[in-house]
C-alpha cells in the first residue's frame, strides 16, 4: 500500500492511509489475528458473517422493490 506525501503534509497523508486501511480491512484483521481462534470457533464466526450478510442483501432488495420501508433520512437543516 502507498499513499504520497504532499508539500510535506505528512497528517493528510496519515489520514489517507487509515482510511485505505479501514477499506481494505486490515484493521479488523489485525484484531483476528491477535489470539488464535479454534477452527470450530472460525466457523461459527464466518456462519454467523454470511447470515448477516445475506439478511443484509434481503433487506436492500426489498426496500428497492418498496416493500418496506427504507432508512430514515435526517431532517433538513433550517
Amino acid at each position: 500500500m502507498q499513499v504520497l506525501v504532499r508539500d510535506n503534509n505528512v497528517d493528510q497523508a496519515l489520514r489517507v492511509l487509515r482510511k485505505k486501511m479501514q477499506r481494505e480491512g486490515l484493521f479488523r484483521e489485525m484484531k483476528e489475528r491477535r489470539a488464535y481462534e479454534k477452527p470450530s470457533e472460525r466457523r461459527v464466526r464466518e456462519k454467523a458473517q454470511a447470515i448477516s450478510r445475506h439478511r443484509k442483501a434481503a433487506r436492500k432488495q426489498l426496500q428497492r422493490e418498496g416493500l418496506i420501508a427504507g432508512p430514515k433520512r435526517a431532517a433538513p437543516a433550517r
